[in-house]
């Protein structure tokens, strides 16, 4: 008896098809919700309109006169949240105490960055509804892509990869493929794919598995980390085994950093510490690199989502939300800088990761929005942009999803100069 349709499908190709309706779900949901939300009467504006405008000469025009005194008076340090270099801002950022790894040409590097306005350099793109990386430069120009059509050919093809960052050194690309469950490489030069851990395509919580890995970082040394979100605990691995942990996959709750809750996100910090942002109860965790909690604060956001350590105790996040922001807060909690419009362009549609560049902008991940942007925190306003919002695709210009990136500065002939990335 002939098998049914089904029956011939291959079980990984099931799930995938099983995950993008999910996502597909997912992002009509959000859609949905954004516009019911925009659908205000416009008679309501108008009444408002003349409601301010009839006020004009009273106390509100007094309240707007005397909030933009205190504006006024409020120093604006050039380079905006992420300067100045007194609070260990931009021009500090990239100091050799301050990076993980750093390599002998980034200094140079990064400074010429500095210079450069809008995207300074090269972006790296984990386009994870379309199963691949790109690396675009300002013209928004792809110099690289993985898989190539030939790389396909021969079999080698990415499964819904997440954040995607440069390993120490240049030579490769370190990938979580967060629904496969797999943490994978891809070597730049020869564009080779090995499987780092896990079992691709089928989760697990022993010392072999992940559930649904996030934010997979090369560390100095072949070590790498990575937040195992749904096992509730950060793993260190090296050839192929967990050499460390926080957190217990028998155990999900806030006690770091013995038990942690569902984790997404764990950055490296210079000295070997690890920053975690854990999603129930939104908090943020600074681990040292003795194992020991130096704080834990619970962010102003519905869902934290990657946070970045800066220098003198600041982090900066996304809110993994609709509408979603980007903020600024220290080790207390207290917000220095955010950006969220709730309607029109500018709008987010759960931002995954917010990443500081050289020049004081902030390059955002707008994951549901299917773009890439740059923000100017100085003027909280859009100057470049790499994708179309809410139109997914895989042409020339267009993402479909990114959840991923990493900053590449230009090398002295030009070109991504690979070898000179770090992470602050």
């Amino acid at each position: 008896m002939p098998a049914d349709d089904d029956d011939q499908l291959d079980p990984s190709t099931l799930a995938d098809a099983a995950r993008r309706d999910r996502r597909r779900r997912e992002r009509e949901h959000a859609t949905a919700r954004r516009r019911r939300r925009w659908a205000v009467p416009i008679a309501l504006g108008v009444l408002i309109a003349v409601a301010v405008a009839a006020g004009s000469g009273g106390e509100g025009s007094k309240s707007h006169r005397a909030s933009k005194a205190i504006a006024r008076r409020t120093p604006i340090a050039d380079g905006g949240p992420l300067a100045p270099a007194s609070a260990g801002g931009l021009a500090a950022l990239w100091a050799p105490q301050n990076v993980v790894a750093a390599q002998p040409d980034t200094a140079a590097a990064y400074e010429a960055a500095s210079k450069r306005p809008g995207l300074p350099g090269y972006l790296l793109i984990a386009d994870r509804g379309n199963d691949r990386i790109l690396v675009v430069n300002p013209r928004h120009e792809i110099v690289f892509l993985y898989p190539t059509p030939e790389d396909l050919a021969k079999g080698r093809k990415l499964i819904f990869d997440d954040d995607t960052f440069v390993e120490p050194g240049g030579n490769a690309l370190i990938s979580n493929e967060e629904d496969n469950h797999a943490i994978v490489q891809v070597t730049l030069a020869t564009h080779n794919l090995e499987i780092l851990f896990g079992h691709p395509g089928e989760e697990g919580s022993d010392d072999t598995h992940l559930k649904t890995p996030d934010d997979a970082y090369m560390l100095p040394g072949g070590t790498f980390t990575v937040a195992d979100a749904y096992n509730c605990r950060i793993l260190f691995i090296e050839a192929h085994a967990i050499v460390r942990k926080f957190g217990s996959s028998g155990t999900c709750r806030h006690d770091p950093p013995r038990y942690l809750g569902a984790v997404n996100g764990d950055t490296p910090m210079p000295g070997g510490g690890v920053l975690v942002s854990e999603i129930e109860g939104s908090w943020i965790d600074a681990i040292d690199g003795h194992g020991k909690l130096s704080f834990a604060v619970k962010a102003p956001v519905s869902y934290p989502s990657d946070p970045q350590p800066l220098p003198d105790g600041r982090i900066l996040l996304a809110d993994y939300a609709t509408p979603g922001h980007v903020l600024i807060i220290d080790s207390h909690g207290h917000v220095l800088w955010r950006y969220g419009p709730t309607t029109g362009p500018g709008e987010l549609n759960h931002p995954s990761l917010a990443m500081a560049l050289p020049n004081g902008d902030i390059a955002v991940n707008d994951d549901y929005r299917d773009r890439v942007i740059v923000i100017d925190p100085r003027t909280n306003k859009i100057v470049w942009q790499y994708g179309h919002a809410e139109i997914p695709g895989t042409s020339h210009g267009y993402l479909n999803t990114p959840d991923g990136m990493d900053f590449i500065p230009a090398g002295p002939n030009g070109g991504p100069d690979y070898a000179a990335v770090v992470h602050p």
